[in-house]
């Protein structure tokens, strides 16, 4: 099996190691930059010996390196600098995913492709705007990270290891995430057995503001290393086909009573890429906030569109 990665800053490092090191898949890891991707891949092969992996990983500047790969992480652009929002980003990086996507469509035609550029679900757009793959093939993380965050914060609340947390967050990536309480269990105990809403409240506003603050504290960059480790779990998801239910920023047109949005969803993940959306019995309150939040990401659609002329 083959991955292609394409942009080999601190996130897509990070998730060409992780792939490697679980033996998942052979990488090409991809980026503009002159021997960036070609020292990165020389630095995880010499690890090789250290942690027993057998899979190849190559660095190269050429896009079209990512010919039949089964599977493509796009992981490219600029990232957020301190006080700015994802949005910011869009005209920033449409251009560049524009032009990684029409490679795709040429050179890895029957890939699945998961985004990980922001503004997440815009991009994720995008991408199957370009492409034209089918929508089941393109899909972004974001759920995934998010629930991290929570699990991990939920965790030091309550004094409990955070792997015993469970939780689903829908919605955008960002300031729009929608962390639904009722599905959220520790050690299968509901959590609002466990704590308060004002607790609750303020374990969600520290989620929305996490990618903020490592934005804040590292000066230059951003999140990486969850960032990746997210990746890589949905990765595993597809290339092993494990039928896993995993919240991905994917095209919804019906479910929910949403029409023609990219936004976090639960899905069945598995080597079909989105096998199904799962719908979930959401309150009246968080299902009018889920289609708010689609109404808003379709304008930025609209946006992204307009640069084009």
């Amino acid at each position: 099996m083959k991955v292609a990665v394409i942009g080999a800053g601190a996130v897509g490092t990070a998730i060409a190691a992780k792939i490697v090191e679980r033996n998942l898949a052979d990488v090409v890891l991809v980026d503009v930059v002159p021997g960036l991707a070609e020292g990165k891949a020389l630095d995880i092969l010499h690890a090789s010996p250290i942690l027993g992996f057998t899979r190849t990983i190559r660095g190269t500047t050429e896009l079209e390196a990512c010919l039949w790969s089964e599977l493509v992480v796009v992981a490219c652009g600029r990232t957020r600098q301190p006080g700015m929002t994802r949005e910011e980003l869009l005209e920033q990086n449409a251009a560049t995913i524009r032009e990684v996507a029409a490679t795709l469509r040429a050179y890895a035609p029957g890939a699945t492709v998961l985004v990980v550029t922001n503004p997440l679900d815009v991009m994720t757009w995008l991408v199957a705007e370009v492409t034209g793959f089918p929508r089941k093939r393109v899909l972004g993380m974001a759920g995934v990270l998010d629930a991290a965050r929570l699990r991990y914060l939920l965790g030091q609340e309550l004094g409990v290891a955070p792997k015993d947390v469970s939780t689903l967050v829908l919605g955008s990536h960002g300031e729009q995430m929608l962390p639904l309480l009722g599905y959220t269990f520790v050690g299968g105990v509901p959590v609002k057995e466990k704590i308060s809403q004002a607790q609750w409240d303020e374990l969600v506003r520290k989620t929305r503001e996490a990618g903020a603050d490592i934005v804040r504290l590292l000066q230059k960059g951003s999140a990486s290393y969850a960032p990746a480790v997210s990746v890589v779990e949905m990765v595993e998801a597809i290339l092993l086909d494990q039928k896993r239910i995993l919240v991905a920023s994917v095209w919804c047109d019906g479910p929910y009573g949403i029409r023609g949005a990219y936004l976090g969803l639960p899905v069945l993940l598995g080597r079909e890429g989105i096998e199904a959306i799962q719908e979930l019995s959401l309150s009246q309150e968080e299902l009018l906030c889920l289609q708010r939040t689609a109404k808003e990401i379709e304008g930025l659609f609209a946006k992204v569109a307009s640069l084009r002329a």
